[in-house]
């Protein structure tokens, strides 16, 4: 009897134990983590459509262990990518992933798409991408999956408590505003009202996301938009930044940057985080040296002027050291200029990051235990 006794005891103290290191193993899960965007953070969505704006094709992925194109346009990784490794989480799949199941969706996932923008007109050419509201309507049938999987309230915390970013506003002045002369977009509206339409717009998709649940989000801003090879291959005869992308770049960061605060007032929280990409960005493209690049104005990958024209192909010009170079193809940073980025968002000063960088807002939520 006495055995049965301390074998019972045993037992119950195993399940105790069991019980607990389960406990603690769900309390130290990798927060979810949601993307939405233009190709600077698409992970593979447009794989998955009948569109030109994709990167699923040689020498895209170069620098992955598997040396294949994963749909992201980086020669490796993107600044989603090194997000997620600050989490310390596996990488987001597209949302279009037939792999998003399951398991697989306590990740989070990414519903950027290569060619969008803020306005449901931008990136027209492109045809078959998802457009901003698309993709909210996706979050919002995800967050169904997700209750299906753990039920309504688990699925809830988890969109509260999870990191979203989302990047967009460059396509709406490269693939719009300024894609042709005389456009639709600029006979509408001189540039400085242009931005300011394109912020109350923009203000509207982030009231959405935070209406769908999202309550930590870091929102980026363009970067030096004239100053990509892209845009000295077409605009600039002497390899300076055109005039006036610069001038558009420097009119729409600040206004997002004020109307995130405005939103954080209005919200009582500091629901939005604002990151300076376009300051990040040009501090590495006015001195590249100084971050171990040693080009700021040729693309790794592509064909003319600065490498700047046409698409990234696999009988374009390849450079032999990515590492080197600010953009791998004519309008995207390659791996090494992402993490560098990202870098900045982590722990940059409040000259990049406003009102706080990305880790003493995470550090916050760890010590409120949110």
């Amino acid at each position: 009897m006495a055995n049965s006794v301390v074998l019972v005891s045993f037992m119950a103290l195993g399940l105790i134990l069991m019980l607990t290191l389960t406990t603690s193993q769900v309390e130290a899960a990798p927060r979810a983590f949601f993307v939405f965007g233009d190709s600077l953070v698409d992970n593979g969505n447009n794989n998955y459509l009948a569109t030109t704006a994709r990167a699923d094709s040689p020498p895209y992925g170069i620098d992955t262990p598997t040396r294949r194109p994963t749909g992201r346009f980086s020669n490796g990784k993107n600044i989603p990518d090194f997000i997620s490794d600050a989490l310390g989480s596996e990488p987001t799949l597209p949302y279009l992933s037939p792999e998003l199941r399951g398991e697989r969706l306590l990740v989070g996932a990414n519903f950027a798409s290569a060619g969008i923008g803020i306005l449901n007109d931008t990136g027209i050419q492109f045809i078959n991408i998802i457009r901003m509201f698309r993709q909210l309507q996706y979050f919002q049938e995800y967050q169904t999956r997700l209750a299906d999987l753990v039920g309504y309230d688990e699925a809830q915390r988890i969109v509260s408590d999870a990191l979203v970013l989302i990047t967009v506003g460059g396509n709406d002045f490269v693939n719009n505003y300024f894609l042709v002369p005389f456009s639709a977009r600029s006979r509408q509206f001189q540039l400085p009202d242009y931005v300011k339409y394109l912020i109350s717009e923009y203000r509207k998709i982030l009231m959405r996301l935070h209406d769908l649940g999202a309550r930590r989000v870091l929102v980026t801003g363009t970067g030096p938009l004239g100053c990509v090879p892209a845009e000295l291959a077409m605009r600039s005869r002497n390899g300076q930044c055109a005039a006036e992308l610069q001038q558009a770049a420097s009119l729409f960061n600040p206004q997002l940057v004020e109307m995130i605060s405005g939103l954080n007032s209005d919200y009582g929280a500091n629901i939005f985080i604002a990151a300076n990409t376009q300051q990040q960005t040009s501090d590495f493209i006015s001195n590249p040296g100084a971050y171990g690049f040693t080009t700021s104005k040729i693309a790794c990958c592509g064909q003319g002027p600065y490498n700047g024209l046409g698409l990234c192909t696999i009988l374009s010009n390849l450079c032999p050291n990515r590492d080197e170079y600010v953009f791998w193809d004519p309008f995207h940073p390659s791996e090494r200029a992402n993490g560098i980025i990202v870098n900045m968002i982590l722990s940059g000063s409040t000259n990049y990051m406003s009102p706080m960088n990305l880790s003493t807002l995470l550090a916050l939520d760890t010590n409120t235990g949110t």
